[in-house]
């Protein structure tokens, strides 16, 4: 039954099956990543405190809305892949490498340089990725993670400029 469920989920692709599966694999790990990154950031959004609350709060829930509008196109293209993506909670938990944040508080500045390093950190990861959707000759998900590296790389430097005057 499971062969038979496994061959109704299969998209025709014409990636080779290992390279779509390192592809898929990459992408599985950056849509964790996303998740955790979203989280974090809607989390700290919601307990900012201090004289610049309504400038931090506004930033952070602008960024966690731009994070969370890549998770359907990250988790398509992995589909576009013949492959599957995350299926709960508990799958986003075991490939994230972004570290949650349970703390009780957290200071403002403290928030705004945790989610610039996260950014960071997923910058990382999706230069990790596009080598290898270039060696698979993913040339959409290629376009795609140059995209989404942008905005990370944006929202670091709005993270890290607003740091530096609090």
């Amino acid at each position: 039954m499971a062969k038979k469920a496994k061959s109704a989920l299969a998209t025709p692709t014409d990636l080779s099956s290992n390279s779509a599966m390192s592809v898929a694999d990459a992408l599985n790990g950056i849509l964790a990543d996303s998740f955790a990154l979203y989280f974090k950031t809607k989390n700290f959004h919601w307990h900012v405190s201090g004289p610049h609350f309504r400038d931090y709060h506004l930033l952070m829930d602008d960024q966690a809305a731009q994070i969370l509008a890549t998770t359907d196109v990250i988790a398509e293209r992995v589909r576009k892949t013949g492959n599957t993506t995350l299926r709960s909670v508990g799958d986003i938990a075991r490939r994230q490498s972004i570290k949650d944040n349970d703390a009780d508080f957290v200071s403002a500045q403290d928030m705004l340089k945790e989610l610039r390093d996260d950014n960071l950190a997923l910058v990382a990861k999706l230069r990790e990725a596009k080598d290898i959707v270039d060696a698979a000759k993913d040339n959409a998900t290629s376009g795609i993670l140059d995209e989404w590296t942008d905005q990370a790389e944006e929202r670091a430097w709005f993270l890290f400029e607003t740091a530096r005057n609090a």
